[in-house]
């Protein structure tokens, strides 16, 4: 099947390392040139380098994305090296840990930035180069915003403010035929993800007992299943699907877990 994503230009932020890795590699390997944006320098080279040696095309960007200034240098970057921007994959984020109880109105307001404000930001200011092109965007999103976890209401309200605005946005952006859909992970075995586990107590029986509840085939969902979403949403082949929030999750957020 013919992707239609040959020579589009395609950021991706937080691509460096899990989803946005396995997002990034899978759009260069469809013929796209993907734009890597993380504050991380060596990580995102490394992930270039990995592209480029499997004969794909790639660019870094250094960006502290909770930054206002640095959301608008990775478009204007962006631009200036290849004259045009095809669609945005806002997935950088990570889950803070910031709760009610734990948390304080200042750490809340930080993790909002850290986590949401950047998905705007990107959005509004490529927005004249997706119209130009009739573009699209994917956000990342997480079963959080639905499900809830518990002492992380940054994490939590950030991931629910992006499930509106992409409805928000697949309406405002109809007269200019960008699409607008968020994919949402549940447990996904990532870098974040071992590094959370293991702060935990007891980190290989907790893993059991998540992995249990996965319904279909009680194993994690890969960087990869979720790439492979995401990049059938940003391809002509869902050239009708805007508004949509797509659980790619083995069924965790809405089939009975005691199954």
């Amino acid at each position: 099947m013919d992707l239609g994503l040959k020579d589009k230009v395609i950021i991706v932020t937080g691509g460096a390392k899990g989803i946005g890795e396995a997002i990034a590699k899978l759009v260069a390997a469809e013929g796209g040139i993907t734009v890597i944006a993380g504050r991380n320098a060596a990580d995102n080279e490394k992930t270039v380098a990995a592209i480029q040696s499997s004969g794909g095309r790639a660019f870094a960007i250094q960006a502290e994305l909770g930054q206002v200034a640095d959301c608008r240098k990775v478009i204007d970057t962006t631009v200036q090296q290849f004259g045009t921007i095809h669609a945005l994959v806002n997935n950088a984020g990570v889950n803070d840990g910031v709760g009610l109880e734990n948390g304080d109105p200042e750490k809340f307001m930080a993790s909002l930035q850290k986590n949401l404000s950047h998905y705007y930001n990107l959005a509004h200011y490529a927005l004249p180069y997706l119209k130009a092109n009739k573009g699209n965007i994917v956000n990342i999103g997480s079963k959080v915003a639905t499900t809830g976890q518990g002492n992380t209401s940054g994490y939590a309200a950030s991931k629910g403010a992006i499930n509106a605005l992409t409805r928000e946005w697949a309406v405002e952006l109809l007269p200019y035929s960008v699409r607008v859909n968020t994919v949402i992970p549940a447990e996904v075995w990532t870098p974040l993800y071992e590094t959370w586990i293991n702060s935990l107590p007891n980190p290989k029986e907790k893993l059991a007992a998540i992995v249990s509840k996965i319904p279909l085939e009680q194993r994690m969902t890969t960087s990869e299943e979720i790439a492979a979403m995401t990049v059938f949403l940003l391809s002509a082949q869902s050239s009708h699907t805007t508004g949509q929030i797509v659980y790619v999750d083995g069924g965790y957020t809405h089939l009975d877990r005691s199954i």
